[in-house]
């Protein structure tokens, strides 16, 4: 198999699907077909078609079938993945030189994985074999209908095969987002960045924003955001001072296009911003002023800390972020050295009077 299967991810009528000679693309690709029934966003079907080309390339480079996928099989490339692969070697592992995070390889357990059961239940294989690790006392549910394990919004979670440390939310110095936005050209362009910071929205939520959804009067938007969840986000009033100047100065007149961000210049003009776009600009001004670690999540992220650092209620953050767990949204609180002995002194006071 190895000498002559090829495996690659491409884009294909809005989704992603697995082209190439491996003898697992049509099983991967109807997996992915049923994803995108259930109405995954682009985004996630995306990700899951690159983690498995991922384990696909690990298979063919030890020629071994989709049929013949024991444990050891992923404990192996799950080792695979932690070590570097210079660039001859035919399965060109996506890591750093140091290898991939223990999140990055989670993720991709998580895509295999549900692949697999995919399999069992429509009566391909008659077992996983990618061992789920048991996160409590007990039996776990049994799972409801094709996927009924993976709940909406909850695709990529599972027992973890590779311990992970728990990372705070990574937001931004406030130095750093002023000179970013200091770069900017365009009032479209601060407009973005401003959605992000003090709106919270997603790079995709940005991208997918309507005209229609935005109420200048009220000063907020409406958003769809993963899984379909609609919300509404009240913004900063400079946003709306930015926006207001890209619509009446910078977007073409008369366009049919219901996004509200358009390109501005080039053969595309006035289309909607794609990811490639987007990403684009945030690398060329990263590049141009040394704001190095601006980047659309994290400028989610500064919003979401500030917010909970302010003391805002986080049912209400949570609803502001579209958060599907609160455990997502309680991240954001990370209290200074500071704050907790002011607090704890505070406490200590009213206990001993």
């Amino acid at each position: 198999m190895k000498d002559s299967a090829s495996v690659a991810a491409a884009r294909q009528m809005g989704s992603y699907r697995l082209t190439g000679t491996w003898t697992g693309v049509d099983a991967v690709n109807v997996f992915l077909g049923h994803l995108d029934a259930r109405a995954y966003s682009p985004a996630t079907v995306k990700a899951y078609a690159f983690d498995l080309v991922n384990f696909a390339r690990f298979l063919i480079e030890r020629d071994i079938e989709i049929t013949h996928v024991v444990p050891t099989t992923l404990f192996d490339w799950i080792d695979a993945q932690s070590v570097y692969r210079s660039s001859s070697e035919k399965v060109v592992s996506i890591t750093s030189a140091n290898g991939s995070a223990p999140a990055s390889v989670n993720r991709r357990v998580a895509a295999v994985r549900a692949f697999f059961e995919h399999q069992v239940l429509s009566g391909t294989l008659p077992d996983n074999p990618v061992p789920s690790p048991r996160r409590g006392q007990g039996l776990r549910p049994k799972p409801h209908g094709l996927l009924g394990h993976l709940g909406p919004g909850r695709a990529r979670e599972g027992g973890r095969l590779v311990r992970q440390s728990k990372r705070l939310p990574e937001s931004l110095d406030p130095a750093d987002v002023s000179v970013f936005l200091g770069d900017l050209d365009t009032h479209r362009d601060r407009a973005i960045v401003l959605a992000m910071l003090f709106g919270g929205l997603r790079a995709g939520e940005v991208r997918s924003l309507r005209l229609a959804d935005v109420d200048q009067g009220r000063r907020w938007v409406r958003v769809l955001g993963k899984g379909g969840k609609e919300r509404t986000v009240p913004i900063d009033s400079t946003f709306f001072a930015e926006l207001a100047q890209y619509l009446r100065i910078e977007r073409p007149a008369g366009l049919s296009t219901p996004e509200c961000f358009v390109v501005l210049h080039g053969p595309t003009l006035g289309h909607a911003i794609t990811e490639d776009g987007l990403r684009s600009i945030f690398r060329y001004h990263r590049t141009r002023c040394g704001a190095n670690r601006v980047r659309p999540h994290r400028l989610r992220h500064t919003f979401g800390t500030e917010m909970a650092a302010a003391g805002i209620d986080l049912l209400v953050l949570r609803e502001l972020m579209g958060h599907a767990s609160p455990v997502t949204t309680a991240s954001y609180v990370h209290l200074s050295d500071e704050h907790l002995v002011n607090e704890y002194r505070k406490i200590r006071r009213v206990i001993t009077r």
